[in-house]
């Protein structure tokens, strides 16, 4: 059940762009945290993309859009849900899904993804506290399947 927040420079991605690179977000979500294959769990996939205007991103103090496309993907998840392995294989597959949305792109993208896991009981759902068995019920994590006392959240 991740929240994603994905800051790119502006006038990057057109509607078509924007809709594969969501598309291929939530691939890569649901397959590296185990989400059940369920759109009512998948829902749980939150995405914000939030565009850069021209001038307000640098590298080194520079504007570098002109050869580069920099982007950050912050990905806040409950913490136990993902393993180094899984960490791995998140990070290439949210560079893989950038590379997929800008296929005829000709800067590099360098992309930066940083995972903030929550600690248990410090993320609030719909005016609830939740702990990691509430997100396991919800997003039907399969490999959080044994958790003791999960239960439907409400």
């Amino acid at each position: 059940m991740p929240n994603i927040v994905i800051k790119i420079p502006s006038g990057v991605l057109d509607c078509d762009a924007r809709a594969t690179l969501v598309g291929a977000i939530n691939r890569v979500a649901a397959e590296v945290e185990q989400i059940a294959d369920d759109p009512k769990k998948q829902f749980l996939c939150w995405i914000a993309i939030d565009e850069i205007a021209p001038g307000n991103w640098t590298c080194g103090g520079n504007d570098v859009t002109a050869h580069f496309i920099p982007v950050l993907a912050v990905v806040h998840l409950p913490a136990g849900v993902l393993d180094d392995a899984a960490r791995a294989r998140y990070a290439e597959g949210m560079h893989a899904a950038l590379a997929s949305a800008l296929p005829r792109e000709g800067r590099r993208i360098l992309s930066s993804c940083i995972f903030n896991e929550v600690p248990d009981g410090m993320w609030g759902v719909s005016g609830a506290l939740w702990r990691l068995e509430d997100f396991a019920a919800a997003a039907g994590f399969r490999h959080l399947a044994h958790l003791p006392g999960r239960k439907a959240p409400g």
